[in-house]
């Protein structure tokens, strides 16, 4: 048996830029953290031939190609593993099939990828986890989505990571004190808003759009390469500032990003005392990010009373082997 534990993320500058329609303009960044909240997968070898996967329902096939679940599907189909094996899924935050904005998708096919090298009795790189990740959800399966989310949960750490024309990853280690993630992570608030959206409907149109939006894409990553040099700078004094000019430029990208109620939740939070914030992933529900300082913070909490808040810390580790028994 094998357990993998893959980190999720948040996103704080730069999103949409990691989408192939940008970059090979240029270039994309985004600063983006991997934070304790984690999907694990168990795989097993299975008595007989059968290919059982276990999630919020249970498949049970003798032919790989019959598997609904398509990231664990072309996974398995990637490691060229056709039998005699199960594969269970569980997390710290919702995994259904609506998105919730910390890259939970591509968590799972990272952790998903990792635990199946293991049971191979291979050692997979964090490059080639993101890599595979990259192959199975945007070249096979055609998703319309970026790279970050893979590249976060494979390396794990608060990374500025560079998305290049030629379709390269540069993930660098934000380098800073201690004490200023310290601040930063004390200031940043997340709430599950409790709305749910289908992430590829927005995802695909604005990849549909970005020809048109080159110019606000290229201030948002300016926004990201802004964050980044505050940081090893260790200054975080226009964090907020950054996040809420993102978050205005992000709501530009695509319509449906936001919606009336989370407009009303961010613009209570705001009046409340925060700087700034966003909504996580493609938008239209999920988590909402805010930074806001220590003293505004009840108020936050109270306008905010009908979200569920989710503390969280920033994760060093990417993806990894957890539990190996042969």
């Amino acid at each position: 048996m094998i357990i993998s534990r893959t980190p999720l993320r948040v996103s704080l500058a730069g999103g949409g830029s990691d989408l192939e329609e940008y970059y090979k303009t240029g270039c994309g960044a985004v600063v983006s953290t991997a934070i304790d909240k984690y999907v694990y997968i168990t795989v097993n070898k299975k008595f007989d031939d059968m290919i059982r996967v276990s999630y919020s329902k249970t498949e049970l096939v003798d032919d790989v190609n019959a598997l609904e679940h398509n990231v664990i599907r072309e996974s398995l189909k990637l490691l060229e593993i056709s039998k005699k094996i199960e594969v269970v899924y569980m997390g710290d935050i919702p995994l259904g099939t609506a998105g919730v904005g910390l890259g939970s998708s591509s968590g799972l096919a990272v952790g998903v990828l990792n635990a199946l090298y293991a049971y191979k009795g291979l050692h997979a790189s964090a490059q080639r986890l993101a890599d595979d990740a990259c192959k199975v959800e945007i070249d096979i399966l055609g998703h319309p989505m970026g790279k970050q989310d893979q590249y976060i949960s494979a390396y794990g750490g608060f990374n500025y990571i560079q998305f290049n024309k030629d379709g390269t990853v540069f993930v660098d280690p934000i380098i800073c004190k201690t004490e200023t993630k310290t601040l930063l992570h004390n200031k940043l608030m997340l709430f599950y808003t409790g709305l749910v959206r289908v992430s590829s409907t927005i995802l695909g149109e604005q990849k549909s759009k970005t020809s048109t939006n080159l110019d606000v894409l290229d201030k948002m990553v300016d926004l990201a390469r802004g964050l980044r040099d505050e940081l090893v700078c260790n200054k975080i004094d226009e964090i907020g500032n950054i996040l809420h000019e993102g978050w205005l430029l992000k709501k530009k990208l695509a319509n449906g990003i936001s919606t009336p109620q989370i407009d009303a939740y961010y613009e209570k939070a705001r009046k409340a005392g925060a700087a700034g914030g966003k909504i996580l992933g493609a938008g239209a529900g999920g988590f909402l990010l805010l930074y806001c300082d220590e003293k505004y913070q009840p108020k936050v909490r109270e306008v905010l009373s009908d979200l569920k808040e989710s503390p969280f810390k920033f994760e060093p580790q990417g993806s990894k082997i957890i539990y190996v028994h042969d």
